[in-house]
């Protein structure tokens, strides 16, 4: 990933740039549904490390650690092989003990083809104690992070 594939708007909506490969396709050359939520995974990690935040490190920090409670996702239309994508995200909505996010993958207007949205998606990551997996309050560094825009 370079600097230029990441990016936010004025409305705090993170950007990241991708591309479908052989293995994240199907037979067909179309890439296969559980797919996409790896791609959303990628982006939200890349929206982490553009705020500052280190997984790993915070984790052997604070004890924390984030896992998806839950995912909802609209596929409208197929991404393919070769194709170079759009993936964002934004944070819908903060709780105490969890971030749900609105995310979306385009093809990206620079790849063949029209720009198109390809799936939507809702995920809720829940922030949790890594020696029970119990519920905790999103930490004060990560909640700070969220206060500065990601830099383009």
């Amino acid at each position: 990933m370079f600097a230029k594939d990441v990016a936010t708007d004025g409305a705090g909506v993170f950007r990241w740039r991708l591309r479908v490969y052989y293995e994240d396709t199907d037979a067909g050359g179309i890439v296969y549904y559980a797919n996409y939520l790896k791609f959303f995974e990628r982006c939200r990690t890349e929206w982490l490390r553009a705020l500052g935040i280190d997984q790993t490190a915070l984790a052997r920090e604070t004890g924390v650690q984030f896992v998806v409670r839950s995912a909802a996702c609209e596929f409208r239309r197929p991404a393919r092989l070769d194709d170079a994508l759009l993936a964002t995200a934004r944070v819908a909505r903060l709780g105490g003990a969890s971030l749900v996010f609105a995310q979306t993958l385009l093809r990206d207007a620079g790849a063949p083809g029209e720009p198109a949205l390809l799936a939507e998606a809702t995920i809720r990551v829940a922030c949790v104690a890594a020696r029970n997996l119990a519920p905790v309050p999103l930490p004060k560094t990560l909640l700070q992070a969220l206060q500065r825009p990601v830099p383009a």
